[in-house]
Protein backbone atom coordinates (compact mmCIF):
# COMPACT_ATOMS: atom_id res chain seq x y z
CA UNK A 1 0.00 0.00 0.00
CA UNK A 2 1.26 2.89 -0.85
CA UNK A 3 0.90 6.39 0.60
CA UNK A 4 -1.97 7.59 -1.75
CA UNK A 5 -4.08 4.41 -1.00
CA UNK A 6 -3.56 5.31 2.78
CA UNK A 7 -4.97 8.62 2.23
CA UNK A 8 -7.74 7.42 0.40
CA UNK A 9 -8.76 5.17 3.06
CA UNK A 10 -8.37 8.19 5.90
CA UNK A 11 -10.39 10.68 3.11
CA UNK A 12 -13.00 7.94 3.21
CA UNK A 13 -13.35 6.80 6.79
CA UNK A 14 -13.50 10.49 7.53
CA UNK A 15 -16.34 10.73 4.65
CA UNK A 16 -18.05 7.79 6.63
CA UNK A 17 -17.83 9.40 9.69
CA UNK A 18 -19.30 12.60 8.55
CA UNK A 19 -22.64 10.69 6.86
CA UNK A 20 -22.99 9.08 9.71
CA UNK A 21 -22.75 12.51 12.04
CA UNK A 22 -25.00 14.52 9.55
CA UNK A 23 -27.18 11.29 9.67
CA UNK A 24 -28.47 11.87 12.85
CA UNK A 25 -29.48 15.65 11.93
CA UNK A 26 -31.46 14.78 8.93
CA UNK A 27 -33.60 11.56 10.95
CA UNK A 28 -34.30 14.21 13.76
CA UNK A 29 -35.40 17.38 11.37
CA UNK A 30 -37.98 14.35 9.65
CA UNK A 31 -39.24 13.64 12.45
CA UNK A 32 -39.84 17.63 13.16
CA UNK A 33 -41.22 17.78 10.06
CA UNK A 34 -43.72 14.81 10.37
CA UNK A 35 -44.66 16.48 13.83
CA UNK A 36 -45.89 19.44 12.16
CA UNK A 37 -47.84 18.01 9.10
CA UNK A 38 -49.30 16.27 12.23
CA UNK A 39 -49.66 19.60 14.02
CA UNK A 40 -51.13 21.30 10.57
CA UNK A 41 -53.34 18.14 10.40
CA UNK A 42 -54.71 18.39 13.70
CA UNK A 43 -55.44 22.68 13.06
CA UNK A 44 -56.80 22.02 9.75
CA UNK A 45 -59.60 19.33 11.77
CA UNK A 46 -60.02 22.13 13.89
CA UNK A 47 -60.87 25.21 12.04
CA UNK A 48 -62.66 23.32 9.78
CA UNK A 49 -66.05 23.22 11.71
CA UNK A 50 -65.14 27.04 13.02
CA UNK A 51 -65.58 28.15 9.47
CA UNK A 52 -68.74 26.21 8.91
CA UNK A 53 -70.01 27.74 12.07
CA UNK A 54 -69.25 31.47 11.14
CA UNK A 55 -70.30 30.79 7.58
CA UNK A 56 -73.47 29.65 9.13
CA UNK A 57 -73.81 32.91 11.35
CA UNK A 58 -72.68 35.08 8.87
CA UNK A 59 -75.35 33.64 6.23
CA UNK A 60 -78.08 34.15 9.28
CA UNK A 61 -76.79 37.70 10.27
CA UNK A 62 -77.28 39.09 6.40
CA UNK A 63 -80.79 37.88 6.00
CA UNK A 64 -81.62 39.87 9.37
CA UNK A 65 -79.71 42.28 8.32
CA UNK A 66 -82.52 42.55 5.61
CA UNK A 67 -85.34 42.35 7.39
CA UNK A 68 -83.90 45.13 9.24
CA UNK A 69 -83.28 47.24 6.17
CA UNK A 70 -87.32 46.50 5.18
CA UNK A 71 -88.45 47.40 8.85
CA UNK A 72 -85.76 51.03 8.29
CA UNK A 73 -87.64 51.45 5.13
CA UNK A 74 -90.86 51.39 6.37
CA UNK A 75 -89.88 53.32 9.52
CA UNK A 76 -89.18 56.20 7.19
CA UNK A 77 -92.05 55.85 4.87
CA UNK A 78 -94.21 56.51 8.04
CA UNK A 79 -91.41 58.83 9.24
CA UNK A 80 -92.58 60.76 5.52
CA UNK A 81 -96.13 60.46 5.96
CA UNK A 82 -96.25 61.83 9.62
CA UNK A 83 -94.52 64.66 8.55
CA UNK A 84 -96.73 65.17 5.71
CA UNK A 85 -99.67 65.06 7.92
CA UNK A 86 -99.03 67.47 10.28
CA UNK A 87 -97.67 69.82 7.84
CA UNK A 88 -101.55 69.44 6.55
CA UNK A 89 -102.70 69.48 9.57
CA UNK A 90 -101.10 72.90 10.74
CA UNK A 91 -101.73 74.27 7.19
CA UNK A 92 -105.69 73.66 7.97
CA UNK A 93 -106.16 74.35 11.62
CA UNK A 94 -103.38 77.06 11.70
CA UNK A 95 -104.91 80.15 10.30
CA UNK A 96 -108.44 79.72 11.35
CA UNK A 97 -106.67 79.24 15.35
CA UNK A 98 -104.65 82.66 14.60
CA UNK A 99 -108.13 83.88 13.58
CA UNK A 100 -109.67 82.63 17.17
CA UNK A 101 -106.88 83.98 18.66
CA UNK A 102 -106.83 87.46 17.40
CA UNK A 103 -110.61 87.51 17.46
CA UNK A 104 -110.27 86.83 21.73
CA UNK A 105 -107.23 89.13 22.23
CA UNK A 106 -109.64 91.98 20.40
CA UNK A 107 -112.92 91.02 22.90
CA UNK A 108 -110.57 90.51 26.05
CA UNK A 109 -109.19 94.04 25.23
CA UNK A 110 -112.12 95.54 24.41
CA UNK A 111 -114.00 93.89 27.99
CA UNK A 112 -110.55 95.14 30.06
CA UNK A 113 -110.77 98.45 28.96
CA UNK A 114 -114.59 99.23 29.31
CA UNK A 115 -114.65 97.98 32.89
CA UNK A 116 -111.63 100.37 33.84
CA UNK A 117 -112.80 103.14 31.79
CA UNK A 118 -111.32 104.44 28.70
CA UNK A 119 -107.30 104.51 29.26
CA UNK A 120 -105.60 107.93 29.80
CA UNK A 121 -103.79 107.53 26.31
CA UNK A 122 -106.91 106.87 24.27
CA UNK A 123 -108.93 109.75 25.50
CA UNK A 124 -110.25 112.39 23.00
CA UNK A 125 -109.28 116.03 23.95
CA UNK A 126 -111.80 118.60 23.67
CA UNK A 127 -111.35 121.66 22.33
Amino acid sequence: MSGGDIAGLIAAGVFAVLVALLAIPVWKLGKVFDELRGAIRSISDGTTPLIEEVTTTVTTTNEQLRKVDGIAANVSDTTANVSALSSLLASTLGSPLIKIAAFSYGVRSAFTSGAKGTPEGKRRRSR
